[in-house]
């Protein structure tokens, strides 16, 4: 499918809108050629004929025909704005879906302004064909075919004369549309960068002021708005190439029909009143000459827009459905890494990953800084396919899942906390919509939340802002954790929660989840005190598991674990057991 049959898709759910604009259209067009031939009329037959009586019937008439043009006029209109709107309505819904059903490599790839700019600007480029230039288009034909047909009639030499003149209108059309397409692909581009420039600084402000980059930041952005400035301008200059050329050839067939026509008439050959009708139809000439140009520009634009959005959608995502997905409402939680690889980009990130998890559980993760322990959860919850092995949920490959069943049963705190600008009710009810306020608060108890919460001024309704602003990062961090805990999943995975939190609130936390029933719980952590009460903790070191047992069995083989729990409070540790006459 091209893009164009993919826009004619969502078109032809309002063809009969679309259908009776048209012919809307059609009858006003042509109740257009009828005041020109009255005036021609009034000239030769009343006042060179002295038919008096004819006055207040052509007078009516020309009453009539102008208030029924005025009236199919603002039904036309009224028919492809509306049908534009819900054209739109329809595109903008299939593209979020689309958008929505793509999966991480996808966000990886594709600038998030690039993103809002498909939904924006070329949505609104495309509801402008619909709402307009359909119809202008259509109009612009309708009116031109009219008056040459009524010339004809009229005088067969007059409109050799415009027959002269299409040839001329045709080639330049074609050079410009031909010119013209780059030129609006370039536009989308440079409109979808500086979108995208001024998202991230909006997002990344604090950031900005941190550095006290505004600056350098307002720099950046000029040469992004110079460089969309160029764009446009490069545009127009190929507007000011073509149009004017349109006037021209507009305004020499009307000199040369008024010298033909003048000439004619005072040689007899034809009378004053048909010169005037023939006059009365040069505006059905011109208006479509003239606007050849920018019903170019607006075809153009229509079509970039369109391939733009149809690129973004078609991109099929890595993750899929099986063809016969199993869906299972409550999962045991039972989790097996079976001989598990994962590459991307052809760099090995996970290499003969295996562990076993039995129901309950809880798995403690640590690693240097890119030793893959985020990829472990991201690949348990198929937001990434595994490249080697298999990942077991109860026995089953995780692919043989249905998604949102599989993703369903997994809570997870993430390692980047994002909140909606909504109350912190909606924030945590986010995974449960439909939740009480009663297990609302039950979750926040559990994540320590509820007692910072209950201090602000609306409490549960007070509205955050975006990405959680106005909260610090550990109550942003207990917010996402009282979220993760609502769904009550049967396996929760904590991305690095607990990162920005106290020890004693760590303590609270962990003691909480301990008694939240039986749920496999994986806690990816940097500090020892996160995992060392954990039944499991895998060491990761350069994408392998290079150690695997409980706090006691790791300090014990004296390796890597070893060393970091000594730099972090293993000295403390000891002073404390030879106090006791134990040891750590």
């Amino acid at each position: 499918m091209t893009a164009l049959k993919w826009f004619f898709s969502f078109l032809k759910k309002h063809r009969t809108r679309i259908a009776l604009g048209l012919l809307l259209v059609t009858i006003c067009s042509a109740l257009a050629i009828v005041n020109p031939y009255i005036s021609g009329i009034i000239v030769d037959d009343v006042i060179g004929g002295g038919a008096y009586e004819l006055v207040g019937k052509l007078v009516a008439l020309l009453l009539l025909t102008t208030l029924l043009r005025s009236v199919t006029r603002y039904l036309y209109l009224y028919c492809f704005e509306s049908a534009s709107q819900r054209v739109l309505f329809d595109m903008r819904d299939h593209v979020f879906r689309r958008l929505m059903g793509e999966d991480f490599t996808f966000y990886n790839k594709n600038r998030t302004g690039d993103l809002m700019s498909r939904l924006t600007g070329d949505m609104d480029a495309i509801r402008h064909f619909v709402a307009a230039t359909i119809y202008l288009i259509y109009e612009s034909i309708l009116l031109f075919s009219f008056a040459f047909v009524m010339i004809v009639t009229i005088e067969w030499r007059l409109a050799l004369c415009i027959v002269i003149f299409l040839p001329f209108t045709v080639i330049t059309a074609k050079k410009q549309l031909k010119a013209i397409a780059p030129a609006f692909a370039n536009i989308r581009q440079r409109f979808s960068s500086l979108n995208t420039f001024v998202q991230e600084n909006v997002s990344g402000n604090r950031v900005v002021k941190a550095f006290a980059k505004e600056d350098y930041e307002i720099e950046k952005f000029n040469k992004e708005n110079d460089a969309y400035m160029e764009a446009q301008l490069t545009s127009t200059a190929m507007w000011r190439k073509y149009v004017p050329i349109f006037e021209f050839l507009s305004s020499l067939l009307t000199v040369i029909l008024y010298l033909v026509g003048g000439i004619m008439v005072v040689q007899g050959n034809m009378s004053l009143g048909k010169l005037v009708t023939v006059s009365g139809y040069l505006w059905m000439l011109n208006d479509p000459l003239r606007s050849v140009g920018w019903r170019g520009n607006d075809v153009q634009n229509f079509a970039t827009s369109c391939k733009k959005i149809y690129t973004t959608i078609t991109a099929q995502p890595n993750i899929t459905e099986p063809a016969r997905p199993y869906v299972k409402e409550k999962l045991r939680g039972r989790v097996e890494f079976r001989n598990v690889d994962y590459a991307a980009n052809n760099d090995v990130i996970l290499h003969d990953i295996n562990f076993k998890v039995n129901p309950g559980q809880t798995v403690g993760i640590i690693g240097a800084t890119g030793s893959g322990k985020s990829t472990l959860m991201n690949l348990l919850c198929r937001f990434y396919d595994v490249t080697g092995g298999e990942i077991l949920i109860d026995s089953m490959n995780v692919k043989k899942y249905n998604l949102y069943s599989l993703r369903d049963n997994i809570g997870m705190s993430m390692q980047d906390v994002f909140l909606f600008s909504d109350t912190i009710e909606g924030n945590i009810a986010y995974g449960k919509p439909n939740a009480t306020f009663e297990e609302v608060k039950h979750a926040a108890v559990i994540s320590d939340a509820d007692g910072f919460i209950m201090k602000m001024p609306d409490q549960y309704d007070t509205i955050i802002g975006e990405r959680g602003v106005g909260l610090s990062g550990g109550q942003r961090q207990r917010i996402s954790l009282a979220r993760a805990l609502l769904k009550d999943p049967s396996i929760v995975i904590l991305d690095d929660t607990t990162s920005a939190v106290d020890m004693e609130t760590e303590s609270h936390i962990q003691d909480s989840l301990h008694s939240i029933g039986e749920r496999t719980v994986f806690i990816i952590a940097h500090r020892i005190s996160s995992i060392r009460d954990a039944d499991l903790i895998l060491v990761m070191d350069e994408g392998r598991i290079c150690e695997s047992g409980t706090h006691e069995e790791l300090l014990e083989k004296k390796g890597y674990y070893y060393t970091v729990f000594n730099h972090q409070y293993g000295e403390f540790d000891k002073i404390q057991a030879q106090k006791k006459g134990g040891t750590p």
